[in-house]
């Protein structure tokens, strides 16, 4: 990365001022040996959830909750945060966030499970969003359930898009980072959807199904 890409980078990813409530989650996530999305993407997500006026999402990779209060920052009153992970730790971390962010229980559905085992099981179209930031591995077949989910109109989200960088290099072959381009080759070609790929944090891949 050049020096003025480096800057801009740092510069964007150092705006956004994080509460408490964010910067224990953060902890949270370091002592599980989970990586939180960064502040730029997280800024993001809350932003993204709100002009999409997203009241029904689906989080794949709950983390230790920064994600999920971000989206659920930017949805409406009575939306609800559907987030699965297989493992409970992360799960409960995640609950700790969103009861210290004032989040109602109501407001959120936190499911135990391998997501490629759950999300067949969610309602077709029913869905404004869907933020996939799991094991890479999984997602070519998280991101086609995603579009099933998804309403028209809604946005597909996946986090570390660019896995640190080595997406853009020809000469890295490694298996996450081939998943990553076959993915985004994939959404960029689906006839549903619309896409972008943003380089904030480790890259921010984003697809809206188009209106039928």
């Amino acid at each position: 990365m050049s020096t003025e890409k480096q800057a801009n980078w740092t510069y964007t990813e150092g705006l956004p001022v994080e509460d408490d409530v964010l910067l224990r989650a953060r902890d949270r996530s370091y002592e599980l040996g989970v990586t939180p999305v960064s502040t730029g993407i997280a800024a993001a997500l809350t932003v993204l959830a709100a002009g999409s006026k997203a009241m029904t999402v689906v989080e794949v990779g709950s983390g230790a909750g920064v994600s999920g209060v971000c989206l659920l920052r930017g949805m409406g009153q009575h939306s609800v945060l559907t987030t699965i992970d297989s493992d409970v730790d992360h799960l409960r971390a995640a609950r700790e966030a969103y009861t210290e962010a004032g989040i109602p229980g109501n407001r959120t559905r936190t499911i135990s499970g391998r997501a490629a085992d759950v999300l067949p099981r969610l309602t077709d179209a029913a869905y404004d969003l869907v933020f996939l930031d799991a094991d890479k591995a999984g997602l070519p077949v998280y991101a086609e359930q995603a579009v099933r989910l998804l309403k028209g109109g809604g946005m597909l989200l996946i986090n570390d898009a660019l896995d640190g960088g080595k997406v853009a290099d020809p000469a890295v072959r490694e298996a996450s980072t081939n998943t990553l381009r076959q993915v985004g080759k994939t959404l960029r070609s689906h006839e549903q959807l619309v896409s972008a790929l943003l380089p904030a944090g480790n890259g921010l891949q984003m697809a809206v199904k188009i209106l039928s």
